[in-house]
């Protein structure tokens, strides 16, 4: 394997990792209930799943989802629903609290609860293992044993990941005084909540996302 690929690899995963997605949206919301400690987890929850996916692609695995369609089919709702329960259920405690008597503050994230979520999300989105089996063999060696090669882009594409969501979460955290505001508080949470179920129609309309 060249430097010349590795650098090329190096630029695409870093382009794709700083694009605005699911996994941002997410941390934002785990530092607005949880501050920066559950948004740290939380990351390293998203990242794990990443490490999961990045495995079982270097073992052929993540093949089963590009070769079978029921496969596919199984994790890509089962990741909508979850996505379409976690922003339901947050939209409605954020109404159900706004028509109370007495506010109800929004629920805490623990940093157990931010690495669960983080690394579930990760987990249920076949999107990242066919984004690993299809992209990885462009930047592997024709000739060869290519797993250890294969196992390095992995931990590029996860490396930059984490580093990327550390960055998120500390921008996050130096807002959180104005995000905090009972009223921003309130209008961010059902935006964040909205993009989730969003994001939850979105996989699980999106048939024809394999390859």
């Amino acid at each position: 394997m060249s430097t010349t690929a590795l650098l090329a690899f190096t630029v695409a995963a870093l382009l794709l990792t700083i694009t605005p997605g699911l996994d941002t949206m997410m941390l934002l919301r785990m530092v607005l209930g949880g501050g920066r400690k559950a948004g740290i987890v939380g990351g390293f929850g998203t990242t794990l799943g990443c490490l999961v996916w990045g495995a079982a692609s270097v073992a052929g695995l993540t093949a089963l989802l590009v070769a079978s369609r029921l496969a596919y089919d199984v994790v890509r709702y089962a990741g909508a629903a979850y996505l379409l329960w976690l922003g339901g259920s947050a939209l409605w405690k954020s109404w159900r609290g706004r028509r109370a008597v007495e506010p109800v503050d929004s629920p805490k994230v623990t940093p157990g609860q931010a690495l669960r979520v983080g690394f579930t999300t990760n987990l249920l989105n076949p999107k990242i293992g066919v984004f690993y089996l299809s992209l990885l063999p462009q930047f592997l060696p024709t000739t060869g044993d290519t797993t250890g090669w294969a196992a390095l882009l992995v931990g590029v594409h996860v490396g930059l990941g984490q580093v990327w969501q550390l960055g998120v979460v500390w921008l996050a955290g130096r807002a959180a005084v104005v995000l905090t505001r009972p009223r921003v508080r309130r209008w961010t949470e059902r935006l964040t909540a909205s993009v989730l179920v969003g994001f939850g129609l979105k996989v699980a309309l999106d048939s024809g996302a394999r390859g």
